[in-house]
């Protein structure tokens, strides 16, 4: 198997955030007990009978009670529709046998009583009146045909219309010995074929059509494991995953297979792929090295694995540290869900990063392939042609290169190619590219003269004749015109030719880079659509405040308070000029072009108004001789979202008078989201306070302290009567840099200070009040408790107030919490001859007890680390002292023979370098025979780094840790704080 396929990184993993702290619960608590997914909604089946809905967000959107007891075990959601079916197994009496019950539920049809979704259909599932789970369900896309198989060896068929309720019909329609591990439908136009898989068989059975009646044939002898049979859905095909090969099953028999050595648990068929769950590998040296590191999480190490069994390529494969219970498409993506609670997504990487990937390795054949598997058009293959003639003529094989090349006309910039061939003695293959691009139509004026001179080079007249005489006009390219003129100096031909063309964010480049004709910028910006304008407005920003201060400050207050309407300047319509036309104005530019000092300059603005786009509807108004002419009230307003305003703070740097001009503007609009008005309030509230120290003078500065203070307490003018949005933490801050006092005082009078209510409380001598206030705020304020067993023990009337059992209270916080250390309490309560040894006896005597108890542990985990290390060290010891002889003569990749570069791995393996993944050798390359028992240690080493950079965890665990010095050691012992070892070595 490691001989034929090539294995890739094709997807991206990501492990599933779940924000809500409800979904997040119901996922890591293991009630999970069926899944399916459809239109763009997940359905989660719980133990309890309960049917959840997860949306886009990850978050339980809907829960319904579907069944009063038992688990749901399947669900079938019907794409496109809003119909749901679920099977419940309720648990059987000694007395009666509940058979399994199947429901068909509307959801967008809830009842009016309970609100629930309507349960269309109920139907309780034959099985002879045997108490045996459901192994194995599926179902039509009409719902009109179901399946079910049970662990008795039986099969149930379901006919009818579940969808109205009007009846079915069931019956068991084949019975064995063996337990049914899988149920598929085969539905062509007039025949249904049910496939039946066993431990050890494949049957089809018709179930409906021509032949019905008859009974299961078997297709093969040779059955499958339970979640190893799934169905393409694009073709139909039933696959069937065993441990040595996937396994296709149509209506003519089986197919032929692919051979892929694994075990297998699981198999779903996602796109072009085929989703594999491999279940940990037997017991042997990596079962020891996973015990090592992980105990017995080690036994719930499993593969997953995404191959293309068309491509033979290995997609993905990755060690996933516990058990994968369901494999789901969602949202266009891959999913699974493990046991414990985490769903990853399998994202496939964009189709020119996988191409990369094999270009590293030169398998330019195999990128054709996969660029057609994914229906890439020819124009984007060329850029695999043209890899592929760079690849050619870097080994010296020009003409084949060119060959390559050519093909890749469409995509390839040609001055790539040419430069290549310059040389004479490839001067043909030169001609060669160069008649192509002519043929193509993608030559240019440069590359027509090099043809011309390689013709006159080679006297090849006939050929210079027949080329000289062709017919057709060269084009000129407008970017280039554009450009020549800015280089030239003639601003108003660059902007009026980019003007013309549509080319609005160039005209305004010009205007303010080259002219410098700000005011004009800004008007044209003015005449554009919303979002045409905001691209240039943002981009200049900081010029036209500082050059137009009080005009750019009035658009950007209409724009963002959502007023903005595109201005039209009144115009003369000029009536078929010939200027204007379309020959006359292409033969200016032209003649631009070929010869700036020729063009004649041209007014910008002036001689032609064409109507913004989206203004055709305009009405117009007769002045003159039929000319037109449209006046303000005639643009109707365009509706557009306005951006938010903190996107235009950094425009107003340095202008602090239009910038409060803009935030008070602002600040009068109604429709401002909550995250807006605090962005504007703290804003202005800073410009405040900027505004009164920017200059000397009590006036000055009371002046504007007064808006200032006026603006927090919400009495400004036009501020809502409610207090502004303001943090507490952000007006403290900026009072502070602005010695603003009057701001300082007011958070503090509105901020709730724990440690001192508490302190006010033991200064008072009241003891019920500082109780209150440390079972209030002792969560919040942990060094409450230290506080207050201090408090208690300093008096014997306090003590007496409180009781023995708020003492014990408090002194069981600390010692869970860890706050203080057993002789800090110690030193505490003996400063004062309030507490007696019997208070704090159970204390002791539980700390020293477990103490001990931890000692014996350390003990014995401290012998048996040794008697490993000794063991590892001989191992060691034994390798460093014999050396390493390779006799390979063969690639263990290829079965070529060997040639420099060349790869020795030490489990006595060798390769060519370019065999490696990657191509790889001295920068970490791994043996591809000895992959699988690596990969779990890399999971393992890869989890232990990622957790030594996540420090938010060692401080969780730290802070939820009884014994902390307990803790850091674990984490020390693991490993987590330790460098990494280098790469490999390549040999050469």
């Amino acid at each position: 198997m490691a001989l034929t396929w090539r294995s890739f990184d094709f997807f991206d993993t990501a492990q599933i955030k779940i924000t809500d702290d409800d979904t997040r619960a119901f996922f890591e608590s293991n009630d999970i007990s069926s899944v399916c997914s459809g239109s763009d909604s997940l359905f989660l089946g719980s133990y309890d009978g309960v049917v959840r809905i997860v949306g886009p967000s990850w978050k339980v959107l809907r829960s319904f009670q579907a069944y009063d007891h038992g688990p749901i075990t399947h669900m079938r959601q019907v794409e496109g529709t809003s119909l749901l079916v679920t099977v419940a197994e309720e648990p059987s009496s000694a007395d009666a046998t509940n058979p399994p019950v199947l429901k068909v539920w509307a959801l967008d049809k809830p009842a009016k009583k309970t609100g629930i979704p309507t349960c269309l259909s109920t139907v309780s599932i034959n099985n002879g009146k045997k108490p045996f789970p459901i192994s194995a369900f599926t179902a039509t896309e009409d719902l009109s045909q179901l399946a079910v198989g049970f662990a008795n060896g039986a099969v149930t068929v379901i006919r009818g219309d579940l969808i109205h309720d009007l009846g079915t019909k069931q019956r068991i329609i084949y019975e064995s010995d063996e337990p049914i591990t899988g149920v598929q439908l085969h539905v062509d136009a007039s025949l249904t074929t049910l496939f039946i898989a066993t431990t050890s068989r494949i049957l089809k059975l018709v179930i409906s059509g021509k032949g019905h009646g008859q009974p299961p044939r078997t297709v093969e002898d040779n059955g499958c494991g339970v979640g190893c049979m799934a169905v393409d859905k694009k073709t139909g095909d039933i696959v069937v995953a065993r441990d040595d090969a996937i396994y296709y099953y149509t209506m003519d028999g089986r197919g032929p297979p692919t051979a892929y050595e694994a075990p297998k648990k699981l198999v779903e068929v996602y796109q072009d792929y085929i989703a594999l769950v491999s279940p940990p590998t037997p017991a042997g040296e990596s079962e020891t090295l996973r015990r090592r590191f992980w105990g017995a999480t080690a036994d719930s190490i499993f593969t997953f694995t995404l191959i293309h069994p068309d491509l033979r390529i290995i997609a993905h494969s990755e060690s996933v540290l516990s058990d994968v219970k369901h494999i789901f498409q969602l949202w266009g993506d891959l999913h699974i869900l493990t046991q414990d609670g985490k769903v990853f997504r399998y994202h496939e990487k964009p189709l020119q990063q996988r191409l990369e990937m094999l270009y590293q390795r030169n398998l330019y054949s195999l990128a054709v392939e996969v660029a057609q598997k994914c229906g890439m058009d020819a124009q984007q293959q060329n850029v695999i042609f043209r890899k592929y003639g760079d690849y050619l003529y870097q080994k010296g094989n020009y003409n084949e290169a060119m060959t390559q090349y050519i093909k890749a006309i469409g995509s390839t910039e040609p001055s790539q190619v040419i430069r290549k061939f310059l040389d004479t003695q490839r001067i043909h293959n030169l001609i060669e590219y160069l008649e192509e691009l002519h043929e193509h139509h993608r030559a240019t004026s440069d590359h027509t003269t090099l043809l011309l001179n390689c013709y006159a080079k080679l006297k090849d007249i006939d050929k210079l004749e027949k080329f000289i005489k062709s017919p057709g006009d060269l084009k000129f390219d407008l970017d280039t015109a554009i450009s020549m003129c800015r280089q030239g100096g003639y601003y108003d031909q660059a902007a009026y030719l980019a003007k013309k063309h549509g080319e609005n964010d160039l005209v305004v480049d010009i205007l303010i880079e080259d002219s410098k004709a700000y005011d004009e910028a800004l008007d044209f910006i003015c005449h554009q659509d919303p979002e045409t304008s905001y691209p240039s407005l943002m981009k200049y920003a900081r010029v036209l405040i500082e050059h137009c201060p009080k005009d750019a400050t009035q658009v950007f207050i209409d724009y963002y308070t959502g007023k903005y309407r595109p201005r039209v300047q009144p115009a003369v319509v000029v009536n078929d000029s010939p200027a204007a036309s379309n020959g006359g104005f292409a033969a200016g530019a032209a003649n631009a072009v070929q010869n700036l000092s020729n063009l004649l300059p041209l007014p910008y603005m002036n001689t032609l108004a064409v109507a913004p786009a989206g203004q055709q509807g305009v009405a117009r108004q007769t002045v003159g001789d039929g000319d037109l002419v449209l006046g303000p009230e005639d643009v109707p307003s365009l509706k557009y979202t306005p951006p938010r305003p903190r996107t235009a703070f950094s425009s107003f740097i340095d202008h602090p008078d239009e910038f409060i001009v803009f935030l008070e503007a602002c600040l009068r609009e109604d429709s401002l989201s909550e995250a807006d008005k605090t962005d504007l309030y703290t804003t202005l509230f800073e410009m405040y306070l900027h505004k009164s120290t920017e200059k000397k003078g009590d006036e000055h500065r009371e002046q504007w302290e007064r808006k200032a203070k006026a603006l927090i307490e919400g009495t400004a003018s036009g501020a809502q009567a409610a207090k502004p949005p303001i943090e507490n933490s952000n007006v403290l801050l900026l009072s502070h840099l602005s010695d603003f006092r009057d701001g300082t005082t007011l958070v503090k009078e509105q901020s709730g200070l724990h440690f001192d209510i508490f302190r006010s409380y033991t200064s008072a001598k009241d003891t019920r009040g500082a109780i209150k206030a440390l079972r209030k705020y002792g969560p919040v304020e942990p060094q409450l408790y230290p506080a207050a067993l201090a408090y208690l023990t300093s008096d014997a009337r306090v003590l007496d107030d409180a009781g023995p059992d708020e003492l014990a209270a408090i002194l069981e916080r600390i010692d869970k919490d860890g706050l203080m250390a057993p002789l800090q309490v110690v030193q505490t309560l003996s400063k004062n001859a309030v507490a007696t040894m019997g208070m704090i006896k159970p204390y002791l005597a539980q700390r020293i007890e477990r103490e001990r108890r931890d000692i014996a542990e350390n003990r014995r985990d401290v012998a048996a680390f040794r008697a490993e290390t000794d063991q590892r060290r001989a191992e060691m010891a034994g390798l460093g002292a014999r050396p390493a002889v390779f006799q390979a003569t063969r690639c263990a990749q290829c079965a070529l023979p060997l040639e420099l570069p060349t790869v020795h791995f030490l489990c006595k393996h060798s390769f060519h370098q370019r065999c490696l993944r990657g191509g790889m050798g001295d920068d970490g390359g791994e043996c591809p025979l000895c992959a699988r028992d690596n990969a779990t240690i890399r999971a393992l080493k890869k989890s232990q780094e990622e957790n030594a950079e996540r420090h938010e965890l060692f401080r969780d665990d730290l802070e939820r840790s009884e014994d902390r010095f307990k803790t850091v050691a674990e984490w020390f012992g693991r490993g987590v704080m330790t460098a990494g070892s280098g790469p490999p070595r390549v040999v050469e």
